[in-house]
């Protein structure tokens, strides 16, 4: 059986070392080198331009993920509670950290609820596929979706985290076939993230066929979990190794260009490395359905919630006028937005 008291001394220490240390990936995501076209006489009014967004039956009033971030925790309880007032009152969607403490300790179950002060937003319980190697099964997967009224699961995907981790889990082997019998019998949307290390065109494409129905990249670029547990260790070799992989990982650019190569069409989710509005017009264009935010949300979060506020008017504005700049009315509209490689003046795609 788990050592129950350690799964929340995890999250606290999380937390803790994202709010106050360095632990960035030491690549680039990738968002830098592409450029949108511009467009000097759209024919459109700034006020006019629609960012909405329908997936799931929800509607969205962006296409902006507040991406998966913690939970089992006091701490963490008022952290998603803030954060979903903001998706509420924005229109965003969110994922709530993995519920793996709630499931072994019922009485964490209140720190992931947020249902109460987000009714109407796109909602994402989660777990970790690995469990599936570890005791878990369907059960405990319907029980994580039932406990947050989610609209769906992620099942997250985090090797290089697992083998730095004191206490990490690190049998991987047949998960596929577990993860297939899961999107089998769930009554929701079942889709797999990685946490920052990126998700290749060949994995997305083993999936998909085992019936996931969409992708979330979480590329290198954005926060380097292997940053994170630096910061845990104690042992000295294992510190130097977590230091090795800092710049480990798919860019996140790469992997949402590599999925749309291999499995056109899935539905994809694009978060690591993404800092602003601009980022996130080109992760629609390069064929995300939603852009995803985690560590910009969690330092406004431990702020205030006029800070949220003031970041997810930022996002927002930022999207919007680069819709305007490329003459883009709606997403659709952006979905089809010239772009151009850095250095390759002459190349649109």
């Amino acid at each position: 059986m788990p050592d129950n008291s350690v799964l929340p001394s995890r999250k606290a220490d999380h937390i803790k070392i994202n709010l106050q240390e360095d632990v960035s990936s030491s690549l680039d995501a990738g968002f830098e080198e592409i450029h949108f076209v511009h467009n000097a006489l759209p024919e459109i009014n700034l006020e006019e331009i629609d960012i909405g967004i329908e997936l799931f039956g929800r509607k969205l009033k962006a296409p902006v993920l507040i991406s998966s971030m913690t939970g089992g925790t006091p701490e963490a309880f008022e952290i998603n509670q803030k954060l979903a007032r903001n998706a509420q009152k924005y229109g965003l969607a969110m994922g709530l950290g993995s519920q793996r403490a709630a499931l072994e300790d019922p009485a964490l179950a209140y720190s992931y609820k947020v249902r109460s002060v987000a009714p109407d937003i796109l909602l994402f319980a989660n777990l970790g596929a690995v469990q599936l190697n570890y005791t878990y099964a369907f059960d405990h997967c319907i029980k994580a979706v039932e406990m947050v009224q989610a609209d769906g699961l992620f099942l997250h995907l985090n090797t290089v985290q697992e083998a730095l981790q004191p206490e990490g889990d690190t049998n991987f082997s047949g998960l596929l076939k577990k993860i297939e019998i899961v999107c089998k019998r769930l009554p929701v949307p079942v889709f797999v993230k990685e946490v920052g290390w990126g998700i290749s065109g060949k994995t997305a494409r083993q999936l998909r066929d085992a019936g996931v129905i969409g992708i979330d990249v979480a590329g290198a670029g954005g926060t380097s979990w292997s940053q994170v547990e630096y910061y845990r260790i104690m042992d000295k070799n294992k510190k130097r190794l977590a230091l090795d992989f800092r710049n480990w990982g798919i860019p996140t650019v790469e992997s949402l260009l590599q999925i749309q190569k291999e499995v056109p069409g899935i539905i994809t989710f694009a978060s690591g490395g993404i800092r602003n509005g601009l980022d996130i017009a080109k992760s629609i264009r390069l064929g995300a359905s939603l852009a995803g935010i985690a560590g910009q949300y969690l330092r406004a979060a431990s702020i205030s919630e006029d800070e949220l506020d003031r970041l997810s008017d930022y996002l927002i504005e930022g999207l919007r006028i680069t819709m305007f700049g490329t003459g883009s009315r709606a997403i659709s509209d952006l979905r089809k937005a010239s772009l151009i490689k850095q250095g390759d003046r002459k190349s649109e795609f």
